[in-house]
Order: structure tokens, then C-alpha cells, then sequence
């Protein structure tokens, strides 16, 4: 296992590389650094001192590489926007967007793996015909309507669910505190969010586990069984569960890291300070070193969930050769 992990990171690094270098000259191509000083006095002489200090002045692969150098030793550079250092910037914008994510998979994963059990043993039931006909909803449903309907209908309708008066930041323990500061408040202040994040993943995925575990429950090693007298829960979660779950963390683990996507949009909505709601900032101010570290971090964490689904492979089953 310890020699298929180091190999398949060793893999990773040459992809890692290509997708910062193309990162980086987007980003460049985009957004130029010296924009605010080409309509000073002395403009020229400004601007080739400033291009000298910020090492525009070199060829655009040694400008790529001496900032990956940097960003490997934690340095992501400074900010064009506060002037602040890009590292203590996305130190403090990551923590509320862990959390977020955290919570969402937790939650979807479980939601979407009893909703797949159920709709396949309780195949064409009045059950099995609601949680489709919501589950079609969900994937339909745009996540920023979906907010603003739960914040009508749950905040500030007469009667409140879910009270988010003050800084939600705060409230998910954006402090020095951490995590040891949870309690009813924290959930309170949490559940919408996650819900807005979950609804269409939860949609997604428990279709897709239906139809995979449909497949294994009708296969002849899974008739055999009931035909032997095993009892029916035995063979639903011991058996056949543990088969359909192949192809269901393909989807849930690749699809995990793509909810980053889904951050912005309830970041924003919510203003939750975290990742989500940084790079709508640093995109609208051209902060082009925190959108530089904001797309190579995502790109880190899709390859990582790449990683994390073939270990969930060979743990789920066995036969699978790591070669």
C-alpha cells in the first residue's frame, strides 16, 4: 500500500506542475500587477522599476518558477489588495471553509447512502417514488434560489428556526479557540449553509447509489444468499452494500473536492468569511497572488480526493491489485 501511495504521488506531481504553470500564465494574462502605476507621472521609469521588484522583467517560466519555489516553502507572496501576507490570508479564510466542507460531506455521504439503501431494497415503493421525485428536485434546484428560499422560510419568517443575527463567522469558530468553542449555537448558525451545499450533492448521489446497489441486489451471488435462508439485512448490508460502494465513492470522493465550487456561491450567501468569499473579493480587486494560491490549493485538493478514492478501493475490496 505504502509503496502504491508514494507511486501514484510521485505520479501526481508532474500534473501538479502543468495545471500551476497554466494557473499562472492565465492568471498573469488576465490580471496585470502594474495596472495602478501606467497612469502616474513618469510612468515608464515607474513602471521598470517596479517590474524590476516584482521580477515581471523575466521570462514568464522563471517568473512560474521562482513563485512555486516560494509557494512550496510557504511563501504565497503578498497581497495587491491589503498588502498582507497571501499565507496568514488564506490560513485565516481556510479554517471556515474547512469546517463547511467537513460537514457538508459528513452530511451528504450519510444522507445519500441510507436514501440509495432504501429506494433499492424498497425498489418502486411509495417511499422509493418520493425520494426520485425529490431527488429530481434537488438536481434541478440552483443552490443560490435554494438559500434564499431556506433563509425565507427558516430566518425571517415569524417563526425563526435558525437565528444568523451577527457575523456568522464568528459563529463557526473562526477564533483561537477552534473547534473546542462547539456547541447548539455553532449547529444553529451551520445547518443552513450546509444544507444549501448538500442538497444537490445529496440529490446526485443517491440516485447514482440506487442504481448501484439495484445492480448488486440482483446479481446471482446476492439471490444465492437468500436462497441459503441468510437472513435479509445481512445480505443487504454485509454483502451487497459493501459491493455497491465501489462505484459510489468513484462519484462521492471525485465529486467531494468539487464542492469547493459550491463554497463560493454559499459563502456569499451566508457571509461566511472563508475561502469561498475571498476569491469573489481578490477576483473583483484583481488580487492576483491570493486567486494564484486559491487555484493551486483546489488544485492540491482535487488531486488529493483522486488519491483518496483508490485507497477507498482496495479497503472496500481486497481483490483489487495495486498495480
Amino acid at each position: 500500500m505504502l509503496r502504491y501511495l508514494v507511486r501514484r504521488v510521485l505520479g501526481a506531481i508532474p500534473v501538479l506542475l502543468a495545471a500551476s504553470f497554466i494557473m499562472f500564465v492565465l492568471v498573469r494574462a488576465t490580471f496585470d500587477p502594474l495596472t495602478k502605476f501606467r497612469h502616474q507621472k513618469d510612468s515608464a521609469r515607474v513602471l521598470a522599476e517596479q517590474s524590476k521588484a516584482l521580477g515581471l522583467d523575466k521570462p514568464l517560466v522563471v517568473q512560474w518558477w521562482n513563485w512555486l519555489k516560494d509557494f512550496v516553502h510557504g511563501d504565497m507572496g503578498t497581497s495587491s489588495r491589503t498588502r498582507d501576507s497571501v499565507s496568514s490570508m488564506i490560513g485565516r479564510d481556510l479554517w471556515p471553509s474547512l469546517q463547511l466542507l467537513f460537514w457538508a460531506t459528513i452530511v451528504a455521504v450519510t444522507v445519500a447512502l441510507l436514501l440509495s439503501v432504501y429506494s433499492a431494497v424498497k425498489q418502486y415503493s411509495v417511499g422509493d417514488y418520493v425520494f426520485t421525485g425529490l431527488a429530481y428536485v434537488g438536481i434541478a434546484m440552483p443552490a443560490f434560489w435554494f438559500a434564499l428560499i431556506a433563509i425565507g422560510l427558516f430566518v425571517t419568517a415569524p417563526v425563526k428556526w435558525f437565528d444568523l443575527d451577527g457575523p456568522i463567522v464568528y459563529s463557526i469558530g473562526l477564533h483561537s479557540e477552534g473547534m473546542s468553542g462547539i456547541n447548539l449555537d455553532y449547529f444553529r448558525h451551520l445547518a443552513l449553509p450546509v444544507l444549501t451545499l448538500t442538497v444537490t450533492s445529496v440529490a446526485e448521489w443517491s440516485r447514482f447509489g440506487r442504481a448501484s446497489m439495484l445492480d448488486v441486489l440482483n446479481a446471482d451471488y446476492v439471490r444465492t444468499s437468500r436462497a441459503k435462508g441468510v437472513p435479509r439485512r445481512q445480505v443487504v448490508f454485509k454483502h451487497a452494500l459493501r459491493n455497491a460502494l465501489i462505484p459510489f465513492v468513484t462519484v462521492t470522493v471525485l465529486d467531494t473536492a468539487f464542492l469547493i465550487g459550491g463554497v463560493i456561491i454559499t459563502e456569499e450567501i451566508f457571509a461566511i468569511s472563508g475561502m469561498g468569499q475571498g476569491f469573489l473579493t481578490a477576483l473583483g480587486a484583481g488580487d492576483a497572488p491570493y486567486l494564484l494560491a486559491w487555484f493551486t490549493i483546489s488544485a492540491i485538493a482535487v488531486i488529493l480526493f483522486n488519491l483518496l478514492a483508490d485507497v477507498f478501493y482496495v479497503l472496500l475490496d481486497p481483490r483489487i491489485r495495486l498495480t
